[in-house]
């Protein structure tokens, strides 16, 4: 029967660990958590999040644009991407959805923003989910930037989104992508 960690020292861990493979160590206070979502129970809270980071990054989407999109976002968008949650003490502050190698939404929480939450939410979701790809709002100067920074060059422009509004994408694809393509 495997000892148990009572007291969680390092070295009662190891000897669990022992026995049943490595303990996750759960964040230090005001650490950054990267995790799977809990499911569409969480969903209201992620819609916050959405809102909170919308309201401070996205000037230029109409106001009945961000509703419809909101109104849509946990029963149409959430529901269909697979979601990687950041939280801090237990509280989501941001979240990344992916399909097919493509990063369809990354959004932080305003408060949380310029604090590492969209790169550890990035690196999480490139090296677990194998993003390769991102559409990203010309108009969001800040996240065009921000792509950029982490490797991602634009290869295509569409002059309307996803839902044929108004708001040109940038098509952009990782160093890692390119390559891939350039080799193949």
């Amino acid at each position: 029967m495997p000892i148990r960690p009572r007291d969680g020292t390092a070295r009662a861990r190891r000897r669990y660990a022992l026995f049943t493979g490595p303990i996750p160590l759960p964040p230090v206070d005001g650490e950054v958590l990267i995790r799977q979502t809990r499911g569409a129970a969480e969903y209201p809270v992620l819609v916050a999040v959405w809102r909170s980071a919308v309201v401070a990054t996205h000037d230029f989407l109409e106001e009945e644009h961000r509703l419809a999109i909101e109104e849509r976002l946990a029963t149409d968008y959430l529901p269909n991407v697979r979601l990687a949650v950041a939280e801090r003490d237990g509280v989501p502050i941001g979240f990344a959805g992916t399909a097919s190698g493509k990063l369809e939404m990354l959004f932080v929480d305003a408060d949380s923003r310029g604090k590492g939450v969209g790169s550890a939410l990035l690196k999480h979701v490139i090296a677990t989910h194998d993003v390769v790809s991102v559409d990203v709002n010309e108009q969001n100067e800040q996240a065009v930037g921000f792509y950029a920074r982490a490797g991602f060059s634009v290869v295509g422009r569409s002059p309307v989104d996803g839902d044929g509004l108004p708001y040109p994408l940038l098509h952009m694809t990782s160093a890692r992508e390119r390559e891939s393509a350039h080799l193949g």
